[in-house]
């Protein structure tokens, strides 16, 4: 009889694990999917989105779609701030569509200011390409973390996190970033509370 129980109990056991581990996910399978496809080249035409932009037609596509020569030239920095960004984002540049990827330019004058900004859907990487920059964001916990930057010094800025790049050289400075998506989207701190329409409330504001 005691080892009826014993078989029983074991059996029970394996039965409830065997469940577990069929309910479980697996590694592989709880992460986003492989493509389906080698390209999707955004139709900024179409009429029809969902979270993103549907595929160009494979016999539409040519080579200038996975090229892009929008981050050459310097950006107007004639403006309020003394700083430019150039975006190399799925809306100037479709072959990042579906890829996860994208870059900007920012051009700043002496003393110009890429103003306190955050990326809502993507973390930011950068490297100084020209000049002498302050790049500081700070924390969820209210915790600034800043360095001045030279030329060949690269920073990361976590996803979401107020940040800011400051040229504090005698001469203008270049930076390249990139993103971890190909529309990071962007809220410009004081263009968003100060120029939104219609416009937030003085008292909220005051």
């Amino acid at each position: 009889m005691g080892a009826m129980i014993t078989l029983s109990s074991s059996r029970t056991q394996l039965i409830f694990y065997l469940i577990v581990l069929l309910l479980s996910p697996f590694p592989n399978s709880s992460a986003d999917p492989d493509p389906l496809q080698d390209f999707c080249v955004a139709d900024l035409k179409s009429s029809t989105s969902a979270n993103g932009f549907p595929c160009k037609l494979s016999s539409e596509v040519t080579s200038d779609d996975f090229f892009f020569d929008g981050l050459v030239k310097e950006g107007n920095t004639s403006n309020a701030f003394g700083g430019s960004v150039t975006p190399g984002n799925v809306l100037a540049f479709p072959g990042v569509n579906t890829l996860g990827i994208s870059m900007n330019r920012v051009d700043l004058v002496p003393g110009g200011l890429n103003p306190p900004h955050l990326h809502p859907r993507s973390t930011e990487s950068g490297i100084v390409i020209e000049g002498k920059v302050l790049v500081g964001f700070v924390s969820t916990a209210n915790v600034f973390y800043s360095r001045v930057l030279r030329r060949g010094e690269m920073f990361v800025v976590p996803k979401g996190l107020v940040h800011f790049q400051m040229n504090v050289g005698e001469g203008k400075a270049l930076i390249f970033t990139a993103f971890n998506s190909e529309l990071p989207g962007a809220v410009v701190l004081p263009l968003t509370l100060f120029g939104s329409k219609p416009s937030v409330p003085n008292d909220v504001l005051t």
